[in-house]
């Protein structure tokens, strides 16, 4: 972000991005406050296609124009040639050249980039322009504040807009994007001012195993030494984790709408196999993006999605996790908006779907507060796993203005917070924007994302979502992180004190309310969400006991 303070306020110009998706309604409110020129994509797709250009291109341009009052209009998306400059020019104001100039960069040899991207400028107007030392000085990129720097921080608390908590949140997605995104908030909120929406949803809760059960872990109780452990059950839901209430949601919402397709991603597999579950249920094309490496270590989750009648996509991009399967997922949609629904299973994303997974989730800590009332209880701690944040937004958010209520959550520190192999983005992140919204990101000095790491595939994401990012700045919520080989030891205590296997990604969170319960004392109580069973991860667990395992004690070789 430029500082505003080092810019004369007539040196910014606002540059409109429109598509071929845009409604007649946004296209005129863009057009109307363009004031230099208008960025015109192509067709739909992703930036870097080619190809050839939209016949209807000429009919758009003539569009935008009338709309705009003759705005000059510069054309982008899918042009690389001197044949697609030429065809692109002949009937708009300019082209936008930007992937291929990556793609030549990438290939100039070693201290040859400026003279490479030259040739090729050169090669697509068939112009030389000379340079010299003035030329460059004006071109010498303007001085930036840092992600998180006082002064985007100042800017961004300032700036109204939807789907903020605090100075989180937003809608950072491209202009294609935008009116689907217009779209499901709107039908979102349509949804939750209407009783019929949540009278159905409702009716499906037997079908999910709704309401989930609570009960007193004793021993695990007395194996900590402290408070009372409560645990909230939603391993037991249908599929096997809390996934199914947040999937359940959304495809009616997507019904609403008139959507006929899914798409989701998966780190663990639990969101692929609910999302797979309610597309079968209802009768709906389903595609499910998942890492290839988190398909190795997830094999019967990917089973479970396939028996179901989903797609299972692997993605070998980027480090083949979870980060990378929501990239392909959002590529996957954004040519499809108008028959698709994305379903993100995690607190992440552009508004609405941060606050969209919160709502459907929230039925588990609304659930608790009334099992534990009807106890004549009321928790001193809540506690939950935390990866993008659907499991501990959904436990915390109802305890949320209780300030007699503690909001624990515990992310994975990998091979711990000192290395470079760890998913604790709350503990160690910094502000930035991922995935269209603006939250902490592990990244560099340069803003690069950081490759992550976790034992647990769910966990393993380099982002949270932005109301956990606020509940961590505000201070209402506290956050710990576990290492592999503590969750591995919260796994190990669930299973042999309590008969319960637990998800490698809840294992992280039976550490931490084992130290929470600890802190808190004798005759406290604390609720632990529960958030998936391990079928999934025993064989995983028994491929890394040979490493971790001596570092907890446990030797279980057979």
């Amino acid at each position: 972000m430029v500082d505003a303070d080092r810019l004369e306020t007539d040196s910014l110009s606002y540059v409109p991005l429109i598509a071929p998706s845009t409604t007649e309604e946004r296209m005129k409110t863009l057009c109307k406050m363009a004031d230099s020129f208008i960025y015109l994509v192509s067709r739909m797709g992703v930036t870097g296609a080619t190809g050839t250009l939209n016949s209807e291109l000429p009919t758009l341009i003539k569009r935008v124009k009338d709309l705009s009052g003759n705005v000059p209009v510069a054309v982008g998306f899918g042009i690389s040639t001197r044949e697609h400059f030429l065809s692109v020019t002949s009937i708009a104001d300019g082209a936008v050249i930007g992937s291929q100039v990556i793609t030549v960069l990438s290939d100039a040899p070693a201290g040859h980039a400026a003279q490479v991207i030259e040739d090729y400028c050169s090669q697509i107007t068939q112009r030389k322009v000379a340079r010299d030392a003035s030329v460059a000085a004006a071109h010498q990129p303007p001085e930036t504040s840092a992600p998180g720097s006082a002064v985007e921080e100042e800017a961004a608390a300032t700036t109204d807009g939807l789907g903020r908590f605090g100075i989180f949140g937003g809608q950072y997605a491209p202009e294609a994007l935008i009116t689907c995104l217009d779209e499901l908030d709107a039908g979102f909120q349509s949804a939750l001012n209407d009783p019929t929406f949540w009278a159905e949803l409702k009716s499906y809760y037997p079908y999910m195993g709704r309401p989930s059960s609570l009960h007193l872990a004793k021993r695990l109780t007395e194996h900590a030494g402290g408070a009372n452990i409560w645990l909230k059950r939603e391993d037991l839901n249908h599929t096997g984790s809390h996934k199914i209430n947040n999937a359940l949601g959304q495809i009616l919402i997507a019904r609403r709408l008139g959507k006929t397709e899914i798409i989701a991603e998966t780190g663990a597999g639990q969101h692929g196999v609910a999302t797979a579950t309610v597309c079968a249920k209802f009768g709906m094309k389903c595609t499910v993006y998942m890492g290839a490496e988190d398909v190795r270590r997830q094999a019967l989750n990917v089973f479970r999605i396939r028996l179901l009648g989903a797609t299972v996509i692997p993605v070998e991009s980027g480090s083949r996790t979870l980060r990378d399967a929501v990239n392909e997922a959002f590529r996957a949609w954004i040519v499809r908006l108008d028959t698709t629904h994305y379903i993100i299973g995690s607190a992440i994303g552009p508004h609405p779907f941060p606050t969209m997974v919160r709502t459907f989730q929230s039925v588990i800590g609304e659930e608790t507060k009334t099992q534990l009332r009807d106890l004549g209880k009321s928790p001193d701690a809540v506690i939950a796993c935390v990866g993008g944040g659907s499991n501990s937004s959904g436990m915390f958010y109802p305890f949320s203005d209780d300030p007699s209520v503690q909001l624990v959550g515990v992310e994975a520190s990998g091979d711990g917070l000192e290395t470079a192999r760890h998913s604790a983005t709350l503990s160690g992140g910094s502000v930035g924007v991922l995935h269209g919204v603006r939250t902490y990101v592990l990244q560099d000095e340069h803003g690069q994302i950081s490759n992550t790491h976790s034992v647990s595939a769910g966990l393993d994401y380099p982002g949270v979502g932005p109301e956990l990012a606020n509940w961590k700045k505000t201070n209402r919520a506290k956050f710990l992180s576990a290492t592999d080989a503590q969750a591995l030891q919260g796994f190990r205590l669930l299973s042999q004190l309590e008969g319960i296997i637990p998800a490698l990604e809840t294992s992280h969170a039976v550490w931490g309310a084992i130290e929470t319960a600890k802190e808190l004392g004798p005759n406290k109580d604390l609720v632990l969400c529960l958030s998936g069973r391990g079928d999934k991860d025993v064989q995983s667990v028994a491929d890394e006991l040979p490493n971790l395992g001596p570092q907890i004690g446990w030797d279980l070789r057979f």
